[in-house]
C-alpha cells in the first residue's frame, strides 16, 4: 500500500489519469463480438494469415491509353486497359477493357483475362518448337532456346512470356507494334504449340492426307 501511495500520478492533458505499464500489458482490446485482437496491427491473426496466402495467377498491367470518343456534348474520355495474368506454369490469358478510371479499366480487364485463359504445351523451360504467328499488322516469331539463354525479348512479349513458366525464349516482334496486336499474337502461338510426342503423329496424318488427294485425282483421270 505504501509502494502504492509513493509511485506519482501521470495525468493526461485532457485531465485523465494515464494507464501505467502494468496496466497497458495486462489489457486486452476486443471487438464487438468480444474476440482479442492482435496488438502488431489491430488485426485479428487468421485474418492476417489470410492476406498472405499465395495467390493462384499473378497479373501485370501491360499498357494504359487514354481513349477519346466523340458525342453530342463533345468528347468523352476514357481509358484503356491491356492486362495479363498467368500462374508461372502452363496458363495464360490476357485481356483489354475500358472504363471511365483507370481502376476500372484494370479490373475489367483482369475480369476478361480470366475468362480467356489457355493451356499451352512446353517442353522443360522452353517451347516446343518455333512457331510465327500474325495478328492483323503485328507478325511475332518465337524460337525454342537452351538452357541459360533466358528471355531474349522486349515489350509486351517479355512481359506476357514472365507469367508462364517459360525461361529460355528467343523472340522478334516484326511488323505493327501495336501492344494489342502483338500481345494476341503471343498467345495465339502459345496456343499452337504442339508436343514433341504428337509431331510424328501429325506428319503422318498430313502424308496421309496427301497420299489419299493424289490417288483419288488418279482414280478420277
Amino acid at each position: 500500500m505504501a509502494d502504492n501511495m509513493s509511485q506519482p500520478k501521470v495525468i493526461n492533458k485532457s485531465g485523465t489519469l494515464k494507464m501505467t505499464d502494468e496496466t497497458a500489458a495486462t489489457k486486452k482490446s476486443r471487438d464487438i463480438a468480444g474476440r482479442p485482437f492482435d496488438r502488431r496491427g489491430g488485426r485479428r491473426r487468421d485474418r492476417v494469415k489470410a492476406d498472405v496466402a499465395p495467390k493462384e495467377f499473378d497479373e501485370v498491367t501491360i499498357n494504359i491509353d487514354r481513349v477519346s470518343r466523340t458525342v453530342a456534348g463533345g468528347r468523352r474520355m476514357r481509358f484503356k486497359a491491356l492486362v495479363a495474368i498467368g500462374n508461372h506454369k502452363n496458363k495464360i490469358g490476357i485481356g483489354v477493357a475500358k472504363g471511365n478510371d483507370v481502376t476500372s479499366a484494370v479490373q475489367k480487364a483482369t475480369s476478361k483475362a480470366k475468362k480467356n485463359m489457355i493451356e499451352f504445351a512446353m517442353d522443360g523451360e522452353t517451347i516446343c518448337h518455333e512457331v510465327e504467328t500474325k495478328v492483323t499488322g503485328a507478325d511475332v516469331l518465337m524460337k525454342p532456346a537452351a538452357p541459360g539463354t533466358g528471355v531474349i525479348a522486349g515489350g509486351v512479349v517479355r512481359s506476357i512470356i514472365g507469367l508462364t513458366g517459360v525461361k529460355n525464349l528467343i523472340s522478334k516482334s516484326l511488323g505493327s507494334t501495336n501492344k494489342v496486336n502483338i500481345a494476341y499474337a503471343v498467345v495465339d502461338g502459345l496456343k499452337a504449340q504442339v508436343p514433341r510426342k504428337d509431331w510424328e503423329t501429325t506428319k503422318a496424318k498430313a502424308t496421309k492426307k496427301a497420299t489419299t488427294k493424289k490417288t483419288s485425282k488418279k482414280e478420277d483421270k
